[in-house]
């Protein structure tokens, strides 16, 4: 059986619909056909191979062969002031009888015809839905819409071939537009624990017997009063105990603070990653640590809290000054949680947060000029089917003109 080749190899280099550093790196290293040493049977094979590496992967070869159009579909804008002013009958008036200018014109830029090969693939609702940018790849936008998370005019649309039609519009779950184009999280030995834990309680929920919740303000009880405890109970109880940890890191805490918690985090994960080895004397002393470092907190704040009732003993200001610049404070800090309250910190999203733009998204961040799209509500429309136009064709693609007339003119041929 032939291994299958990888889906980004740095041996044979195929541009893929995503946004990594693979792709990137393809991207950079695209050339002009080779023209010189290869047949015209060899070139028109391995343009064949790059482009459909990128356009429409996933979709099968019959399939394509049945979207394929041998008409591509072009325009050639026109001055509507010229056509305001004449009828075209100048253009012959005097040829040959020395009524030519002697002006050189400008030779406008060919039109790219057969780089519009793969143009019905644009009007899929998968490809349009990682052209608007609402998904990292076509893989995952398709994944999208076979979940039930993408509707069109209104209605869910179950089917990722479905082709869109001039002002249908196409709309993502906001949450799955945020996971698609946010940056990636780390799963860590808590979100894994988190996880099992959840899929226990759903267990059990289902035999009739629900698990108890976890209570994150009850504290854990001790473990060097229970007797021999086993490295299993070891391991749960630290596990618990950095659960507590990222519960304080999630609430309003300093930045002080927060580097003391997360150094204390990072020491709980290696005794945690170690557990076959952990004693009581380890695990009471972890919260020991705990403890203290929870009270420190607790006693920094009510200090903070009390510091303005001493401050206002001695007033530097009038009461009206006073009053004017809390007001101030106050409608700051308004502004600030209306517009910061979606990219809080929150532990149970599964993107990274506070939220950034996934790693490489910027260097593919292009919308093409046959869609609308607003990102406020994670919707766009399909305007028209792309068309060619004088040095420019508007199916978005990183080859060579060559490269797809190469590609055209294998598909051309009749079978």
């Amino acid at each position: 059986m032939r291994k299958k080749p990888r889906f980004h190899s740095l041996k044979k280099l195929k541009v893929r619909q995503d946004w990594s550093r693979w792709s990137l790196y393809s991207i950079s290293q695209l050339r002009p056909p080779n023209v010189t040493t290869k047949t015209y049977f060899q070139q028109k094979w391995t343009a064949k191979s790059d482009t459909r590496a990128y356009h429409g992967e996933q979709i099968r070869e019959k399939k394509w062969k049945r979207l394929f159009r041998r008409n591509l579909p072009a325009v050639v804008p026109m001055d509507h002031r010229y056509l305001a002013r004449f009828d075209g009958s100048e253009q012959a008036a005097g040829r040959g009888a020395g009524a030519d200018s002697n002006d050189k014109t400008r030779t406008p830029p060919q039109t790219p015809y057969m780089q519009m090969t793969y143009y019905p693939i644009e009007r899929r609702l998968d490809s349009a839905i990682f052209r608007a940018l609402f998904a990292s790849s076509v893989r995952q936008a398709r994944q999208f819409v076979v979940h039930g998370l993408v509707r069109v005019n209104g209605k869910k649309m179950p089917y990722p071939g479905y082709m869109l039609n001039p002002g249908d519009m196409f709309q993502v779950e906001p949450s799955s537009v945020m996971f698609a184009t946010g940056a990636q999280k780390s799963r860590s030995s808590t979100a894994r624990k988190v996880a099992k834990e959840k899929a226990a309680e759903r267990a059990q929920a289902r035999e009739g017997n629900p698990a108890p919740a976890h209570n994150p303000s009850q504290k854990a009880e001790p473990i060097a009063t229970r007797e021999e405890p086993t490295p299993k109970e070891l391991k749960e109880h630290m596990q618990s105990l950095m659960v507590d940890v990222e519960h304080v890191l999630n609430e309003d805490v300093g930045a002080k603070d927060k580097q003391k918690f997360r150094a204390f985090r990072q020491t709980v994960r290696k005794a945690v990653s170690l557990w076959s080895k952990a004693t009581p004397d380890t695990v009471s002393t972890l919260d020991t640590q705990f403890t203290f470092l929870k009270d420190a907190l607790n006693a920094r704040r009510a200090a903070q809290t009390s510091a303005p009732a001493e401050e206002e003993a001695t007033p530097m200001m009038s009461p009206e000054d006073q009053k004017k610049l809390k007001d101030a404070f106050e409608k700051l800090k308004l502004e600030h949680e209306n517009t910061s309250a979606w990219n809080k910190r929150d532990a149970s999203a599964p993107y990274a947060t506070p939220w950034r733009p996934r790693d490489y998204m910027a260097a593919f961040a292009f919308i093409p000029r046959y869609l609308e799209v607003n990102q406020n509500i994670c919707a766009a429309v399909y305007l028209r089917h792309p068309v060619a136009r004088p040095g420019l064709s508007e199916v978005p693609t990183p080859f060579h003109v060559e490269t797809g007339q190469l590609a055209f003119n294998w598909y051309l041929r009749r079978r």
